[in-house]
């Protein structure tokens, strides 16, 4: 099993896949949105951190510039109806602090926003990789241990969601209010961040 890769990048592809050559062999590597970018141009040096997998009728490389993405990618793998694609489309939608916050303050709306995710595949997904995702723990309530904060960063979110606000905007606008407001304090403040705008 392959799990890292250091080479010249030989070839992009617009599939969002590189070709890696090491020792003069070309590996055929698929990337998140993200890594395209780190990598650099065609010639430059990489290294990639690696899941390899295996099916009946190919072994195709997934490759992210840094470790906590291919962990992230394999818990998505983990869970139910969840098949590579998919996970690299999460990946390329949300950084695995985004991914990991999203599921500590269980908002749909966030998954709701990677292409080919509906509201019955975000909520198993929350389910799903909360006991699957090894990730720190990004979310200022959850550093904290205060359940009460991300009850009301949830309830503040469905709120907004209810006032026609779209997952761009209400991420942006929660996103650095204080932690230990109430849901009325906390909807008062972003609003106040979404008039501003």
């Amino acid at each position: 099993m392959i799990g890292s890769l250091r080479g010249a990048v030989v070839a992009r592809t617009a599939e969002a896949e590189v070709v890696v050559e090491v020792g003069g062999v070309g590996y055929r590597v698929s990337v998140t949105t993200g890594t395209v970018a780190a990598i650099g141009a065609v010639g430059s040096e990489v290294f990639l951190h690696v899941h390899t997998h295996v099916r009946e009728d190919a072994i195709v490389l997934y490759g992210f510039a840094h470790d906590d993405e291919r962990r992230c990618f394999e818990a998505l793998l983990g869970a139910h109806g969840v098949g590579p694609s998919l996970a690299l489309a999460v990946l390329s939608a949300l950084s695995p602090a985004a991914l990991s916050t999203a599921v500590l303050e269980d908002d749909v709306e966030t998954l709701c926003s990677v292409p080919g995710v509906g509201r019955k595949t975000a909520a198993r997904l929350l389910i799903d990789l909360k006991s699957r995702l090894d990730l720190p723990d990004f979310s200022a309530a959850a550093i904290t241990g205060d359940s009460t904060a991300r009850s009301a960063r949830a309830e503040a979110r469905a709120a907004l969601v209810e006032l026609g606000y779209g997952p761009d905007e209400i991420r942006g606008a929660l996103d650095g209010q204080r932690e230990d407001v109430g849901v009325e304090e906390l909807l008062r403040l972003a609003l106040r961040e979404l008039a501003s705008r």
